[in-house]
């Protein structure tokens, strides 16, 4: 059962918000965000392939690999998923090199690493935006990717190629981002997942 604190914030966050148009649980996703972030400007920013939130809690259902670039991003997401369907929580930089490769990093090295190994995973990108491009040139196909890297080198860039690509995606436009907000997302798409098949 939520918490009467957060009940409360939802509430004021809906109020604050108006009318969004969005879906369900695309809704909840837009909530958690600003929620998490206490940033009402998010909500201009959010976009949302097709079926994007349906995909990826039938994925997570499926009890679905979440990859995340930082080892904090994983440590946000692994108690929810621990507390419903119990989804290996990895971060990428497990299977990265100590040192980053010349004129590569860590994050992307791992995560073509960790694709290899799990494929079909839903992946969280919230800070290292050469991890979304590797990704990208690979060619690979995970459930979801929720594109949301922070910051000013490569960030946009890598979020309209994000956008051009076909994948299954939520994303943030613009320099916002990070590991609390990728966090956030899977969060509320794991815990509408669970509602929806207790009811």
């Amino acid at each position: 059962m939520d918490h009467p604190i957060f009940i409360e914030s939802i509430t004021r966050i809906q109020a604050w918000l108006g009318p969004t148009g969005l879906e369900a649980a695309e809704q909840e996703v837009l909530e958690r965000l600003v929620h998490s972030s206490g940033d009402l400007n998010l909500a201009p920013l959010l976009r949302f392939s097709t079926g994007a939130c349906h995909l990826a809690m039938a994925a997570l259902a499926a009890k679905a690999v979440i990859l995340t670039d930082t080892a904090m991003a994983a440590a946000a997401v692994a108690p929810m998923a621990a507390r419903t369907f119990a989804n290996p929580v990895y971060s990428v930089l497990d299977w990265a090199p100590a040192q980053a490769p010349a004129g590569d990093t860590r994050s992307a090295v791992g995560i073509e690493l960790a694709l290899k190994a799990h494929p079909k995973a839903l992946v969280l990108i919230g800070s290292a935006p050469t991890a979304l491009m590797r990704l990208l040139e690979l060619k690979a196909a995970p459930a979801l990717v929720i594109g949301m890297p922070v910051g000013f080198v490569g960030v946009k860039e890598s979020k309209r190629a994000l956008a051009r690509s076909g994948l299954a995606q939520i994303r943030l436009e613009g320099s916002r981002g990070g590991a609390g907000l990728v966090a956030a997302t899977v969060n509320a798409l794991l815990r509408r997942a669970w509602l929806d098949q207790i009811v």
